[in-house]
């Protein structure tokens, strides 16, 4: 085994973030990326003022409930969503949840999602993130129905293979435009995962390929177009997934990469990415157990979240968890032990909890037991809240 422990890691974290910058600092002058979020002094001043002002009347239960990305099912308990009224208003006012993700059986057609979501973000006192796997190939919960309006992108295999970085662009670029125009502010992709093990099911095709400096190239591209467009990026799923043989779908799913493995190919599509300015990063729930010796999920690991991911990458953007309905979640952990965990590993947004309600009151319970400060807390709502200010989410609140 060769197993790293954390002073290890974070003792070789400096000079392998300066080879990171110098490295992607030139893959990203190649292919023609700049810098994002150019906000002016007066600017980044009036944003913080928003943020300080929505911090001021949030309760710790509101803080909590910010931290929480969820279906519109989990709230309003209706069934299948497709329309906002007065229950999810009531809903929203009971469970002011962060942000709420939609998937294919939620979208009928482009007017009755318009509606749908000009009127949930107009129910909730804080704007939501509204996100959506918007991948292409296999993963296209709006491109796979005619009735969206939206363009059916290929696999990202297929537009790695073109060696193309205008390509990658373009994808982002359109999806920016069109997920904005129907009122997304998140989209859950790109994949910046580098395809290890050829008989990988869970990224197979949605990789766009084997070589990293490839990956890394055409991920930035992505993001470039959805930033650019006032959509949020997301990263995932860190560490990298395209080394595993199982899908944590399902189930427990083990890598025996090492660190210098994954320095040397995973980290640097994640790396790029977060140059390119990504604002999340999903961390997946496969498990390190050559580089931290533990049998947890990545999700819940401190020495991938806060070691990996914040100190070593310099990360400082929004960590949010893959879904905690995953089989990798349930499985090993109950809901409400799985929330405590992946805060006290340094999650700002956990996604899908399996029961809102549960995770709530036991993080809620560990702050009032002192194992989880409000401080913490305060530290990844100030990122969220940081983060809406940026993308003009809190300016009906001025």
């Amino acid at each position: 085994m060769t197993m790293m422990p954390k002073k290890a890691i974070r003792k070789k974290s400096r000079s392998m973030s300066v080879c990171f910058s110098l490295m992607l600092a030139l893959l990203l002058l190649a292919s023609g990326c700049t810098s994002f979020h150019k906000e002016t002094a007066v600017d980044m001043h009036e944003m913080d003022r928003q943020v300080e002002a929505v911090l001021e009347r949030m309760s710790v239960s509101d803080m909590i409930y910010q931290m929480m990305f969820v279906t519109p099912e989990a709230i309003t308990n209706v069934g299948t969503v497709v329309r906002a009224g007065e229950t999810t208003k009531k809903a929203l006012d009971a469970y002011p949840v962060g942000g709420l993700v939609f998937f294919a059986n939620n979208f009928e057609t482009e007017k009755q999602t318009k509606d749908m979501l000009a009127n949930m973000q107009s129910f909730s006192a804080v704007p939501l993130f509204i996100g959506v796997d918007e991948e292409g190939g296999r993963v296209a919960r709006l491109g796979e129905n005619p009735a969206m309006g939206t363009t059916k992108h290929p696999a990202m295999s297929t537009i790695g293979a073109t060696g193309d970085a205008k390509k990658a662009y373009a994808v982002g670029k359109t999806l920016g435009e069109e997920l904005s125009r129907l009122g997304f502010n998140v989209n859950f992709a790109p994949d910046a995962d580098v395809l290890i093990n050829p008989a990988n099911t869970e990224i197979g095709d949605r990789s766009f390929g084997t070589d990293p400096a490839l990956v890394a190239e055409m991920v930035a591209r992505v993001v470039a177009g959805l930033e650019d467009h006032g959509v949020s990026a997301t990263l995932k799923h860190f560490p990298g997934h395209g080394s595993t043989y199982v899908d944590s779908h399902t189930g427990y799913s083990e890598s025996n990469r090492t660190i210098e493995e994954l320095r040397q190919n995973e980290f640097l599509p994640f790396q790029a990415g977060i140059n390119a300015g990504a604002d999340f990063v999903m961390v997946s729930h496969m498990t390190l157990t050559q580089v931290t010796g533990e049998k947890l999920p990545a999700s819940v690991s401190e020495a991938v979240i806060t070691d990996m991911l914040i100190e070593e990458l310099g990360y400082n953007g929004i960590v949010i968890t893959d879904s905690f309905s995953m089989g990798a979640i349930t499985k090993t952990f109950a809901p409400q032990d799985a929330a405590v965990r992946a805060i006290l590993a340094g999650a700002d947004m956990i996604l899908m909890p399996p029961d809102l309600q549960s995770a709530h009151d036991a993080v809620l319970a560990a702050v009032e037991s002192g194992a989880i400060t409000e401080e913490r807390l305060t530290k990844s709502v100030r990122k969220i809240l940081t983060c809406k200010a940026q993308k003009g989410l809190l300016d009906k609140l001025s």
